[in-house]
């Protein structure tokens, strides 16, 4: 656990990371895109500073050439105003200002713009000097300048960075979410075949090869449990023949004997027919085990269906069967041709035990179907009755409860029988599926679909 803890911390270090990264790109970008705006109204030729030393090197008799070049080269213009209001001198200024301006005029342009030219004031002992900018190369707020040409790129600015850094960000959690998946799959994989009883065999370097081990480790555990389980049904099935072959023996002795009472003839009936349900039921339980670890060898042969069908019902009418119960085989005609690639015994033993299911659960009795049809790219075995069926809600019973194989509960009522999960494994194990269909008093269907070749 510590090594899959290292493992997720350190894709978080990595992803702390490259925010860290990103942050320091996103300043760089800003520097990059707004240096130049910053260093141009905050630097030597911001309008303060110009005014500043414009206001140094002119007088009410005019203004240096140096500092009238200078204007010139920053497209910028100068005007210079007496205590009147009159223009004086001026350096570059546009053919259309006025030469002269009242308190008015000069309350209204100090704090905006003349004529559409932003323009930026000082006063002096001799006047006011007047430096008026190109239009839309500042915008004019009270008590502060701001770049016009900045403000225009900043929504575009700020659409970019963040574009920019979801793509990052979006980019390094695939990547990251990637090279986990990659890295934690085999595991996920591993541990979803190991609760589905499938061992299993990690090989991964790295962080997570401690987890791997865990997973192998257990993977080992629960074979060697299941073996031994398995093992032990075996062993138990066997030691239970001898001793239920004896008293099977012994009744049928009693059965056939001349000088037993009927009474007691009709008592070793009974012992034997419950000991050859005790049997079948040895049988079953083992065939289940076997199936369920993966123990029971499949010997698949080419079995045309019809063919495997009818000799069936031929030993089961030839066993006998109660008057009670009647039987009908019906085969499709596209079905006639239908040939199976399939342990022949299991699907006999499958269709044998959803008949006795039928028998079983219908003791006055009922009328038994078997139907097999052909589809497209599979067919189909129907096992079906016209007797008591089940209620939807006994149905759904019967899906949800576990059998004796899976229980973990002590009480009986909760579990289901060995049949149906018989002809369940059976089933699954030749790549098939299993359906039920069941109501109150309209018989009992099962439905076993199996893909052709």
């Amino acid at each position: 656990m510590k090594s899959f803890v290292r493992y997720i911390l350190k894709y978080m270090i990595s992803f702390a990371a490259v925010i860290l990264v990103l942050l320091l790109i996103n300043v760089i970008a800003f520097c990059l895109t707004f240096g130049r705006a910053l260093t141009k109204d905050y630097g030597e030729t911001s309008p303060q500073n110009l005014l500043e030393e414009t206001a140094a090197a002119c007088s009410a008799d005019g203004i240096s050439e140096e500092a009238a070049q200078k204007l010139k080269h920053n497209q910028i213009w100068a005007v210079f105003l007496n205590q009147e209001g009159r223009c004086v001198w001026s350096a570059n200024a546009p053919e259309d200002l006025p030469v002269s301006y009242t308190i008015q005029d000069v309350a209204l342009f100090s704090k905006g713009y003349l004529n559409d030219f932003p323009v930026f004031v000082r006063n002096t002992e001799d006047g006011l000097l007047i430096l008026g900018y190109p239009k839309d190369s500042y915008t004019k707020i009270t008590g502060n300048y701001f770049s016009l040409q900045a403000i225009r790129l900043l929504p575009f600015y700020i659409t970019a960075i963040l574009v920019i850094d979801c793509l990052i960000l979006f980019a390094a959690y695939y990547l990251s979410k990637r090279k986990i998946v990659k890295n934690t799959e085999p595991i996920i994989s591993s541990l979803k075949n190991l609760s589905d009883g499938i061992p299993v065999s990690l090989s991964i370097s790295g962080e997570l090869s401690e987890l791997a081990d865990s997973v192998n480790k257990s993977s080992r555990i629960l074979s060697r449990q299941n073996q031994a389980r398995a093992n032990w049904i075996s062993g138990v099935s066997h030691d239970i023949r001898t001793p239920l072959s004896i008293i099977m023996g012994y009744a049928d002795r009693i059965m056939h004997d001349e000088t037993s009472s009927k009474t007691v003839k009709d008592q070793a009936e009974i012992v034997k027919m419950q000991s050859i349900k005790i049997k079948e039921l040895v049988q079953d339980l083992n065939l289940v085990s076997r199936l369920e670890y993966d123990m029971q060898p499949i010997n698949k042969t080419q079995v045309r269906i019809r063919s495997l069908m009818r000799s069936y019902l031929a030993e089961l009418l030839n066993t006998g069967i109660s008057d009670a119960y009647s039987i009908e085989l019906k085969i499709e005609p596209a079905a006639e041709t239908v040939i199976f690639e399939c342990d022949a015994r299991l699907i006999s033993r499958a269709i044998a035990n959803l008949v006795q299911n039928s028998i079983r659960h219908n003791p006055k009795g009922c009328a038994i179907t078997l139907l097999l049809e052909d589809r497209e790219t599979s067919f189909s075995i129907t096992v079906a009755d016209n007797g008591t069926g089940l209620s939807a809600e006994k149905l759904k019973e019967l899906e949800e409860k576990p059998h004796y194989m899976e229980s973990t509960d002590e009480r009986l009522d909760l579990r289901h029988g060995l049949g149906l999960i018989l002809v369940r494994q059976i089933v699954e194990a030749h790549g098939g599926a299993i359906q039920i269909e069941s109501k109150v008093l309209q018989g009992y269907k099962t439905v076993l679909t199996f893909p052709k070749a």
